[in-house]
């Protein structure tokens, strides 16, 4: 008989030679759904493993937008199961020069990308435990050589399945490289002189919230109570483009319809809404390392 501590020697080792994959494998791209590249991605996955279990955390990122690319992961992989593999492809660079890499955090995910930025959040909220560089003479699917612009197809979905199945370690990914990324610069939340500055770096699209990367912890610096009133500053590019006061209240329904209010959004950052309409829209704030806020009693 196995005895208990030879088995957990056996998931110590697992987990620090990379074999900690479990099977799931979520992906994200910039391609929509109005034809078959998604599919095809899925359909390459399948290839590899039909044990694989396949999901999506959205298609719908604006084409390009590599930063959406970024805050979308960072705002999501923290609830799947450790040994999830991401693969994301925002590539605007495709057939570039740019690294095809696998990044595994020091908690045990997996993230299958271009290393063009959108690792930025990732490796600051979760940290690098090590990067891999794709191999692609070995790990690209097959007869796909001459393909220049569907790296998600040929190579990170192929990779990705490769990896979650266990049909490759991570050190089989390809060669180790310094455990850094290419990063996009942005406003870190930070309290200084009685002001706290941040970005904007995703709306909450469905309903045109803005949601600010300052969170919780940093906000209650400004010693403000659910009722009492903010003034709230947003730049674009560095120019100013809104500041108001604004109602510092727990649920939208505190102001009336159509008023707008601050508020601790569900990642606990805070964020401004109109009740029942956008404020997005209305006063014309959208997000992305260029939008800015300044926040003060």
């Amino acid at each position: 008989m196995v005895s208990r501590s030879f088995l957990v020697i056996i998931i110590c080792l697992s987990l620090l030679t990379g074999q900690a994959q479990n099977k799931i494998l979520v992906f994200q791209s910039d391609f929509g759904l109005k034809d078959g590249a998604v599919s095809a991605m899925k359909g390459v996955a399948m290839g590899v493993s039909a044990d694989l279990k396949i999901f999506d955390l959205t298609h719908e990122i604006p084409a390009f937008n590599i930063w959406e690319a970024a805050y979308r992961l960072q705002q999501t992989a923290q609830y799947w199961p450790v040994g999830t593999v991401f693969v994301s492809v925002v590539d605007p660079g495709v057939g570039s020069q740019r690294k095809s890499v696998v990044l595994k955090t020091k908690s045990g995910y997996f993230f299958v990308t271009p290393d063009n930025g959108t690792l930025t959040l990732i490796a600051e909220s979760m940290g690098i435990a090590e990067i891999r560089e794709i191999d692609e003479t070995k790990n690209r699917r097959q007869g796909s050589s001459e393909s220049y612009t569907f790296h998600g197809r040929d190579v990170y979905a192929y990779t990705g399945a490769r990896l979650a199945s266990g049909t490759i370690s991570f050190e089989e990914v390809g060669p180790k490289l310094p455990a850094r990324v290419v990063t996009i610069d942005y406003q870190k939340p930070v309290f200084e002189n009685g002001v706290i500055k941040g970005d904007i770096p995703i709306l909450d699209i469905q309903y045109g919230n803005v949601w600010t990367n300052i969170d919780g912890n940093t906000f209650k610096q400004l010693n403000v109570n659910h009722g009492d009133s903010v003034t709230v500053t947003i730049y674009h590019s560095k120019q100013k483009v809104y500041s108001a006061r604004l109602p510092f209240e727990t649920t939208f329904s505190a102001v009336a319809i159509g008023k707008p209010l601050a508020y601790l959004n569900s990642l606990l950052n805070l964020s401004f809404a109109l009740n029942q309409g956008s404020f997005s829209a209305k006063y014309k704030i959208y997000s992305g390392p260029d939008w800015s806020v300044e926040v003060k009693k």
